[in-house]
């Protein structure tokens, strides 16, 4: 047993991966849907053991081939790699289990093997950034994931998916090309691509300037694959376009993963070698926090379609997590770690509860959605939940990752309470389009559009969908492990400052 658990880090990349070309091959009906499935459930039950190992204390690092680093491929999983994990490896499970009707009535059975094939290896991806301890194997799993994106995206029959997935593919590409450029520099530099290794020797040579060209690269190009305001035009489409249950894995967890690289460079790599960096980073990334919050929700408010609504509500929110990143301090950068993992419960259980209405209105526009409330009330009200999550009232979720942001913006003096009116105003703002969507499904009137005979989502779907909806109070109540997980990451990040 001590020895499986030794090879866990390794074991979360190989299983989907490993799975991924045996799933083509699965051509009976449901057979694809059921291995991709089983795959995804293992690597979450991989992901638990990871966190419960480094809650207790457990170091993994794991070297390829016997080869130690710097001179081989190192992998290593800490409380902030082992807190995404989760939110990738549950994302990915949750939307599989919950949207097999969903994905059997957007994707057409032969076709079927190919895609979930494409999920795992998304899957294989995301969670090989996470695990990996090298900055060159960062972008390599960085690309398996973006090319098999794409795919997912495009996979459903609506043809709109494919312009979007088009833009996604150039912004994509920029911004991995940014990272590559970047990570080239610094490899010119220091002659090491193991970020361990990276922050030991950076120091020698970070007053040069390829050094601090390669920090604009890397911070840029992260921030183009993150989504960060105003480098965000690719979301929108691509969560709206896409099927849905590619919409509930997405937007929990995929900007999630790119956040996390991005931090990781900046404060273990950057922030600790180059001067002034941590003025620069905060100075960069805290107007764009403000501008996401502000204009992501404004433009929520006015949005009909129901899943770009939430896309623009997903650019708010990742402004939120920079803003607790920007501060450059422990409540801060606590709050943005927390806001990662309750940000991913909210959005997830609202793309379920989206794909469950879309199961019964095949137009998911607020105005052909009156009184959809009085055939689906389970559904509706689990939406209702998550969405109070995400306004972040008390008892939910989202209440507390926003308490330690406005805790943390206080401690900055005069210049916070500008910072606390915006989340407030932010937060008000998704009152607003919140509302909006209550409103359509409770109390608007029923137009000729409602379909005839709607009846609630299917039983299993609806399960999982308060399955999701109810972690969003149970983590409001019940803060320790990502509270813990969080403030343990903050504390590792900051401890590379000078």
């Amino acid at each position: 047993m001590i020895a499986l658990e030794n090879h866990l880090p390794v074991l979360q990349v190989v299983v989907p991966m490993l799975m991924a070309p045996l799933v083509v091959l699965l051509r009976p009906r449901g057979l694809a849907w059921a291995a991709a499935a089983a795959s995804s459930l293992m690597s979450l039950v991989i992901a638990i053991q990871l966190v419960a190992g480094v809650l207790s204390g457990t170091d993994y690092s794991y070297a390829l081939g016997g080869w130690e680093a710097p001179y081989g491929i190192e992998l290593q999983v800490d409380d902030f790699s082992a807190l995404v994990l989760l939110l990738v490896t549950a994302a990915s499970s949750i939307a599989l289990l919950a949207g097999k009707a969903s994905l059997d009535q957007a994707i057409e059975q032969h076709r079927q093997p190919l895609f979930f094939s494409a999920w795992l290896l998304v899957l294989a991806g995301l969670a090989g950034i996470l695990v990996s301890a090298d900055a060159f194997n960062i972008f390599v799993f960085m690309e398996i994931s973006s090319l098999a994106s794409y795919v997912i995206v495009a996979g459903g029959t609506d043809r709109r998916a494919l312009p979007a997935v088009f833009k996604y593919l150039i912004m994509g590409t920029i911004g991995a090309t940014f990272y590559l450029i970047g990570i080239g520099l610094v490899y010119m530099m220091t002659g090491t691509l193991n970020l361990a290794d990276m922050e030991l020797r950076i120091h020698e040579v970070a007053d040069q300037r390829p050094i601090l060209v390669a920090a604009g690269f890397i911070t840029v190009g992260l921030a183009l694959k993150a989504a960060v305001f105003p480098l965000h035009v690719w979301l929108p489409n691509a969560y709206t376009y896409a099927p849905h249950a590619v919409s509930v894995f997405l937007a929990a967890c995929a900007t999630k993963v790119s956040l996390y690289v991005l931090l990781r460079f900046d404060f273990v790599v950057f922030q600790q070698n180059l001067l002034g960096h941590e003025l620069q980073f905060a100075a960069f990334l805290m107007p764009l926090a403000v501008l996401a919050i502000l204009v992501g929700s404004a433009v929520a408010i006015y949005e009909y379609n129901l899943k770009r609504l939430l896309a623009y509500s997903s650019v708010a929110q990742i402004g939120y997590i920079l803003l607790g990143a920007s501060l450059v301090s422990i409540g801060g950068l606590t709050a943005s770690l927390l806001h990662m993992f309750n940000h991913a419960l909210a959005k997830g259980a609202l793309f379920l509860a989206v794909m469950g209405l879309a199961m019964r209105f095949a137009q998911l526009d607020l105005r052909n959605l009156g009184g959809a409330a009085r055939h689906m009330p389970w559904t509706a009200a689990a939406m209702a939940v998550a969405g109070l999550s995400l306004i972040g009232i008390p008892g939910t979720a989202g209440f507390i990752s926003k308490w330690y942001l406005v805790d943390a913006a206080l401690d900055k003096g005069i210049p916070g309470l500008a910072l606390v009116a915006v989340i407030v105003a932010g937060s008000l703002m998704a009152v607003v389009y919140i509302w909006r969507i209550v409103e359509a499904l409770w109390f608007a009137e029923e137009t000729e559009n409602t379909p005839q005979g709607v009846r609630e989502a299917p039983a299993a779907m609806l399960a999982l969908i308060w399955l999701a909806a109810l972690a969003n109070i149970y983590f409001g109540l019940v803060t320790e492990l990502p509270r813990e997980l969080a403030t343990v990451s903050a504390e590792s990040l900051l401890g590379h400052l000078p």
